[in-house]
């Protein structure tokens, strides 16, 4: 058992955070001694598919519904499979905008690197559209998509 301190510094959470998913009864098997909130293995698991699913974009009112869905048993599996399918997506769709962004950037820092050895852009702009390096017009390509 842990106490809300510890799983604070376990997770890189703030005690209030902790105390606000309480408050929505999202550790509703949560043990207390004393007023003093015990943290158990089954509120750490919870803890980590709460924090995966907030990064994958789900509020929490709806991850509050999936932990309802838990409680209720194994009638909502379907349910709880299509959540994590629909974030799988919307993970997926986020990863590739991150690797388009990636791309330009990389591509600019390549672009300027090559424009302060030059001391201008004459020969960056010559190479422009499709006459640049063939590992930097594959970043130039992506950034473009």
């Amino acid at each position: 058992m842990y106490t809300i301190g510890q799983v604070s510094q376990m997770f890189g959470l703030p005690v209030s955070t902790l105390r606000y998913y309480d408050k929505e009864g999202l550790f509703p098997s949560m043990e207390r001694k004393g007023g003093i909130r015990r943290f158990g293995d089954e509120e750490l698991e919870a803890l980590r598919v709460i924090e995966c699913l907030k990064k994958s974009g789900l509020e929490i009112k709806d991850i509050k519904l999936f932990m309802q869905w838990c409680k209720e048993g194994p009638s909502t599996y379907a349910n709880r499979e299509e959540l994590f399918q629909r974030r799988r997506e919307a993970v997926l769709q986020q990863m590739e905008q991150l690797r388009k962004t990636l791309a330009m950037l990389e591509y600019k820092c390549w672009y300027y690197k090559v424009a302060l050895a030059d001391g201008n852009e004459d020969r960056l702009d010559a190479m422009l559209p499709d006459k640049l390096p063939k590992d930097v017009q594959a970043l130039y390509d992506e950034a473009h998509a």
